[in-house]
């Protein structure tokens, strides 16, 4: 007698070989994001804070947040912008490659 959590299981492993493929299509789905840092460091208000990396839309702006959920925009070849409070942060005002050369960014390694 087959019991039905052996049943799942065999038909679990049986599905993981059609998966890969599908792993390796959402890998390169997301290759717009390998221009932009996971996340940038910023200090504002004499608080060093961490923005995440959130969304970037169709026109190439990564919008960034953090907890208080302060936000920013930054494009490739822009620089950052402020979402709401238009004043303050180490950030505001930087392109990515002056924030890569500050130390102000955390990319990921694939």
């Amino acid at each position: 007698m087959i019991y039905p959590s052996i049943r799942v299981l065999s038909v679990a492993i049986a599905c993981i070989p059609p998966l890969a493929g599908t792993c390796g299509s959402q890998a390169r789905a997301a290759e717009p994001f390998d221009q932009f840092p996971i996340a940038i460091t910023c200090e504002y208000k004499n608080l060093h804070q961490v923005f995440y990396l959130t969304r970037l839309d169709a026109d190439g702006v990564a919008t960034y947040i953090n907890p208080s959920k302060l936000a920013g925009t930054i494009s490739v070849r822009g620089t950052a912008k402020a979402l709401g409070e238009p004043v303050g942060g180490s950030c505001l005002g930087k392109t990515l490659e002056q924030l890569r050369a500050s130390g102000q960014v955390l990319d990921l390694k694939r």
